[in-house]
């Protein structure tokens, strides 16, 4: 529930697609310290509605112009959640304007533009926050902190696997107008994340990446089934499969020299799903994971501190889903 005992951090959503509207406008109404105050959209009728249906708070909520909104003066940061390629320039537009920024994953299509993106709200003085809510799954979360605590022991493997089935390429993913990456960018990036979460700071950067992308299906432009193999300074490996080709068990697995975790079915929306260990089940409450990352980003404008993952670690994902597809 919003905290009453300081002004909310007054943010606007950029885009009105299935995701702001199911998931990111809910949490940061469900937020402490959070309060959705206006809306962006190519269409000023869909603007006024998302607006009144997530209670923005704005007198003037809904826009259709990026200026005029980044030109308001009570507004306090931007939660970006357009396509892919719109990322870029939005961020350093909001950056520019002395705002906030917290921006859906991937950040952006391209490392060069990851960085001017960091460049720019560091320039700025302000914080830019990329959006990987499963590091808010409380059972992924716990056993993250396990992990570093060397629970497990040393490190040795992990590996990730989230794929879906779709009935066509009609998805703009699917296509290089604003996007890049189909299924790495759908849900490719989150595996990638949770990699990095567990394993860097026991293993090391990742020092190798070994692709094996199809595009037999449909073939578009964009993967379809994705493979990558990883290896840290350290010598530990790791494993992502996404695709957009087949349904499947969403699957998490961690190994150590000393236990591991099996987590089914907490990749997703919604924070549940069953986490078994070496030791035996693992309890946890779920939890929305979008209400978790929005109050860290609005706790770090607060506190003026980077959000659980800033711009430098969101470019080091975007410079490897490059890598993975050049």
């Amino acid at each position: 529930m919003p905290d009453d005992t300081v002004r909310p951090i007054r943010i606007a959503m950029i885009a009105t697609g299935r995701i702001a509207g199911n998931a990111l406008a809910p949490a940061i109404e469900r937020a402490a310290g959070a309060e959705l105050w206006s809306v962006l959209s190519r269409d000023a009728g869909r603007a006024r509605d998302f607006a009144e249906r997530h209670r923005a708070a704005s007198p003037e909520p809904a826009y259709t112009d990026l200026d005029a909104l980044l030109a308001d003066p009570d507004l306090d940061a931007v939660l970006i959640a357009s396509a892919d390629g719109l990322h870029a320039g939005q961020c350093i537009a909001a950056a520019d304007a002395g705002k906030h920024v917290f921006c859906e994953k991937p950040m952006a299509t391209t490392a060069a533009d990851a960085e001017r993106m960091t460049a720019a709200c560091r320039r700025a003085g302000v914080r830019l926050g990329i959006a990987y809510h499963m590091r808010w799954h409380r059972g992924h979360r716990d056993l993250a902190v396990a992990a570093h605590a060397g629970r497990f022991g040393v490190l040795r493997h992990m590996r990730v696997q989230w794929s879906m089935r779709v009935p066509d390429d009609s998805n703009w993913r699917a296509h290089p107008e604003v996007g890049r990456w189909w299924g790495l960018a759908a849900v490719g990036t989150h595996c990638l994340d949770q990699v990095r979460w567990y394993m860097l700071p026991s293993c090391g950067e990742i020092t190798r990446l070994t692709p094996l992308v199809t595009r037999n299906a449909f073939r578009g432009p964009h993967d379809e089934t994705a493979l990558l193999a990883l290896e840290f300074e350290s010598g530990a490996t790791a494993e992502i499969c996404t695709s957009v080709l087949f349904d499947a068990p969403k699957r998490m697995e961690v190994y150590g020299s000393d236990g591991h975790a099996l987590f089914d079915d907490t990749l997703g929306r919604f924070g549940t799903g069953r986490i078994v260990t070496h030791e035996g089940e693992h309890a946890f409450e779920a939890a929305d994971p979008y209400t978790g990352e929005v109050e860290d980003f609005a706790a770090a404008v607060r506190e003026g501190r980077d959000p659980e993952v800033n711009g430098e670690e969101g470019a080091r994902n975007v410079a490897l889903l490059e890598e993975a597809v050049a």
